[in-house]
């Protein structure tokens, strides 16, 4: 990563407290989801991937302790691979997701040939991304996928800043597949849901893009 991201305070005692703090069981994560959405994750997973053959290669990006991965294996797709920036969160997906290779990386220098993986994807993780590094991490993501770019993130329509546990420069907004449509003008809409919170102002968005063929 270059020197404009904030490295330090998620590979240190910040980015340690955040994997304790976020370590909630499928279960748990999945009743969040419907007191949030009215929708559980795994619902959403299958609304977007039904699709998709179970064999396809597929890649996350940052994986924290490993639940959306398990998730995806619970759907029976059997090629998963993770990469992480922090080593106690690698450590704890590699303990609960045992057998799916996780290693550690960033986003903005993925360690993966081009078209490495069918499909790659976020779950709340470009939205940590500062914007002078993002389109970087969105064409290292696209780089890295033969067809299918997957992710799950905040919604604004205009990149706004939000204040994360009283500090800033590590939280952001935006419509990122519009984004990363803008990165690599090739890649085309499949599906995008807007998923408004129930008791708060805000939403999330799921989509799922893919390359145009050639």
């Amino acid at each position: 990563m270059s020197g404009a991201e904030p490295v330090g305070r998620w590979t240190g005692d910040f980015g340690r407290e955040y994997t304790d703090r976020n370590s909630q069981g499928l279960e748990d994560l999945d009743a969040l989801y419907r007191q949030w959405f009215g929708v559980s994750r795994r619902e959403l997973n299958g609304r977007f991937l039904s699709g998709l053959a179970r064999g396809v290669r597929i890649l996350e990006v940052g994986t924290n302790v490993g639940n959306q991965l398990l998730f995806l294996r619970e759907l029976g797709f059997t090629n998963l691979c993770g990469v992480e920036i922090q080593r106690y969160a690698l450590e704890r997906s590699r303990a609960r997701a045992v057998g799916v290779p996780v290693v550690q990386g960033t986003g903005s220098a993925l360690p993966f040939r081009d078209g490495a993986f069918d499909m790659v994807f976020t779950s709340g993780v470009l939205i940590h991304v500062p914007p002078a590094v993002l389109q970087r991490v969105l064409r290292e993501v696209y780089r890295c996928a033969r067809t299918w770019v997957w992710g799950y993130e905040y919604f604004a329509a205009d990149p706004t800043e939000v204040v994360y546990r009283g500090q800033s420069g590590l939280l952001w907004k935006a419509d990122f597949s519009r984004l990363y449509r803008e990165a690599c003008p090739d890649l085309e809409v499949v599906r995008e849901e807007r998923l408004r919170y129930r008791e708060a102002p805000n939403e999330d968005a799921m989509f799922l893009l893919r390359k145009a063929p050639r």
